[in-house]
């Protein structure tokens, strides 16, 4: 389905205005990721998404589906608080909500819709190549400098909890791979691959990466956070339309986690994981 152009009917090819229509049904849901979020003015928030979500049905019925399908998962994300909590109910909150939110919109897309757009690729047969391993090693080496400079600089690294012990870090360490293998579950395989259905890849992927975003900024990359995050969530999403390969994207996205987790455990505890030569001092 993704090796070909996106899927168009015979209304939009009579109608030359429903094409600008279908987008910005799509801009409507990404848009009430940043009010949700971001911005994080709720109830409001959800009257961009039913608009979407209305006008996608009214102009394209199978882009209001889809539509639907990330906006039923948005709005299951939207029932809890974002922000970082190492808590046992904590943890127990994101992981219920985060993996409903994953879960909800593929059985309906597969068992009421009967598509097969939502698919989690990761078992392909097919070897990395050179240029895959190299990247890997970028992104360990961008993360390892830029990160520390991010979170420490900024002081982004205090939107996380106070780590008091070891079990706070171990929790820490798990939270964030955790967290880290569901962002690609629902924003690529679930976002960006409903919107891929219906739109170009950039146009997909912009898409996408707003409500990635959005979800970061809660969660604590705040500050100047986004100048990281956009690029992050855009090649995120074009390596997965390139390579169809679920868990060379999660392989990339728990390096940088790992990064990630050493830079907030050094910013607490400086003992530890001093190791990073852009840390301020």
């Amino acid at each position: 389905m993704w090796e070909g152009a996106p899927v168009t009917d015979l209304t939009t090819r009579r109608h030359p205005a429903v094409p600008a229509l279908r987008l910005i049904a799509a801009m409507l849901v990404s848009a009430s990721a940043v009010l949700l979020f971001a911005v994080h003015v709720r109830p409001i928030a959800y009257v961009p998404l039913v608009a979407g979500i209305l006008l996608g049905l009214a102009v394209d019925r199978a882009l209001g589906r889809d539509l639907a399908l990330i906006g039923v998962g948005l709005g299951i994300i939207s029932s809890i608080s974002l922000e970082a909590d190492l808590t046992d109910e904590g943890i127990q909150r994101f992981a219920v909500v985060l993996i409903a939110s994953v879960v909800v919109p593929w059985a309906l897309s597969r068992y009421v819709f009967r598509q097969d757009t939502i698919q989690f690729p990761l078992i392909t047969h097919r070897r990395w190549g050179r240029g895959q391993w190299t990247y890997l090693l970028i992104v360990v080496a961008v993360g390892y400098l830029i990160l520390p400079f991010y979170f420490l600089g900024s002081g982004a690294y205090l939107n996380w909890p106070d780590l008091e012990g070891s079990q706070d870090i171990w929790r820490l360490l798990m939270g964030v791979n955790a967290v880290g293998i569901w962002d690609e579950l629902f924003f690529v395989c679930v976002a960006f691959a409903l919107y891929r259905k219906h739109f170009g890849l950039w146009t997909s992927n912009f898409l996408q990466a707003a409500i990635f975003v959005s979800f970061l900024w809660e969660l604590g990359y705040r500050e100047w956070g986004p100048l990281l995050t956009i690029p992050f969530a855009l090649v995120q999403g074009w390596i997965f339309a390139k390579f169809k390969d679920l868990a060379y994207v999660v392989t990339v996205h728990l390096l940088f986690d790992v990064v990630v987790f050493m830079v907030l455990v050094h910013g607490h505890h400086p003992q530890l994981f001093d190791i990073f030569i852009t840390a301020p001092k």
